[in-house]
């Protein structure tokens, strides 16, 4: 019996990697024998980082960048057990809680310490990057991540741009040749799960703007300025990234990205289960376990519980699945080929007592689920 435990994290409670020890310990009280291995998701949102340090046996590195609004901050990325492949989240360096809400304002607010992130990586020798969208404060299509890298971005005077969104209608030229030449020896991965284009009344400034402190009147100029940028995008790298699906990500940082760096936007979780090479587990497996603090209609469309249930069925194996709760349409994930779900609360709980006791209450779930999986599987022996 080989048993593959790929679990996210229960937010609020456990991290993946304690939920598939969790999961562990109970399925060992069934199947004392059997094979256990724990890989850690996620899906490219939160906790994502974590999980691959855990399934890869890398470690989180700290720097200090540029923040939001120009002041230093204490960020982070991490490098995986490969030791060319970074991990980086845009929120650690551009984030929304890093601004006060009375400071928000999208106009201003700058992805450079992104770019000395990637700068950091690229010393310490990485040439693979995993980039997580998602949580931004900014608006400025990945400027200032580039003005980082090398890029000169400039107006009629041949003076940089300061930093912000709002100074990109004054964009008259860009110049790529001092861009790090190192990056051109790098692929970039970017977790990117929204379709998004980058202007228009779903694009960028008109979707995410509000949320990040933008009026109506923010939101019209930011918009005209990511439009002029995208212009001169066309123009000077012969790149289309104005109605780019994906492109309005994080402020327009997938515009930045595809344009500069050739950056693939993909599926979160597509992007995690290849970095933790969760598939070449499978041809052997007997029995597929994952978890997910809450299962609805929306599991079927991109996150990680449903990408490994997918993945499992390649090779025909049976997927339960442990869920914190279940929401509406929850139904629809035996599309996927989830086989079998089970409840981690086993009765009328607080909320606060689910999270508080989630280890033993994922133990006792996975043991209760797995002794009608042996009483199924010794039933189709006979």
């Amino acid at each position: 019996m080989y048993i593959v435990i790929a679990p996210q994290s229960l937010k609020g409670s456990l991290s993946a990697i304690e939920a598939g020890q969790a999961i562990a310990e109970g399925a060992r009280a069934i199947y004392p024998q059997a094979r256990i291995e724990i890989i850690p998701i996620a899906d490219g949102g939160e906790g994502t980082t974590q999980a691959l340090v855990d399934a890869t046996g890398g470690r989180i590195i700290e720097h200090t960048v540029t923040g939001p609004l120009g002041a230093p901050v204490k960020a982070f990325y991490a490098l995986l057990g490969d030791g060319e492949t970074a991990v980086i989240e845009m929120a650690a360096s551009a984030g929304l809680p890093l601004v006060a809400a009375e400071a928000r304002d999208p106009r201003i607010t700058t992805t450079y310490g992104v770019g000395e992130l990637v700068r950091a990586a690229l010393d310490a020798g990485c040439r693979h990057f995993i980039i997580g969208l998602g949580g931004s404060a900014t608006n400025d299509g990945g400027a200032g991540m580039l003005q980082a890298l090398g890029v000169h971005l400039l107006d009629r005077q041949g003076q940089e741009l300061p930093y912000g969104g709002a100074a990109l209608r004054r964009l008259h030229r860009i110049s790529i040749e001092n861009l790090d030449a190192r990056l051109q020896e790098c692929t970039f991965d970017v977790a990117c799960d929204v379709t998004n284009p980058l202007c228009g009344p779903e694009g960028a400034s008109a979707i995410y703007g509000p949320q990040k402190g933008a009026s109506p009147a923010m939101v019209e100029e930011l918009d005209q300025a990511l439009a002029h940028y995208a212009e001169i995008i066309e123009r000077d790298l012969g790149i289309g990234v104005k109605y780019l699906p994906g492109a309005g990500a994080a402020g327009g940082m997938g515009a930045g990205l595809v344009a500069f760096l050739s950056a693939r936007l993909r599926p979160g979780a597509q992007i995690v289960l290849e970095a933790v090479a969760l598939e070449q587990h499978l041809p052997s497996a007997s029995l597929v376990i994952s978890a997910e603090g809450r299962l609805d209609g929306q599991t079927a469309y991109g996150k990680s519980v449903g990408a490994v249930a997918q993945l499992a069925k390649r090779y025909h194996l049976p997927v339960l699945v442990l869920a914190g709760g279940l929401g509406e349409n929850y139904q629809e994930v035996y599309q996927l080929g989830i086989d079998g779900l089970i409840l981690i609360p086993d009765g009328p709980m607080t909320l606060e007592y689910a999270m508080q006791h989630a280890y033993k209450l994922a133990r006792e779930a996975t043991e209760r689920a797995l002794r009608l999986f042996r009483i199924a599987q010794e039933s189709t022996n006979k």
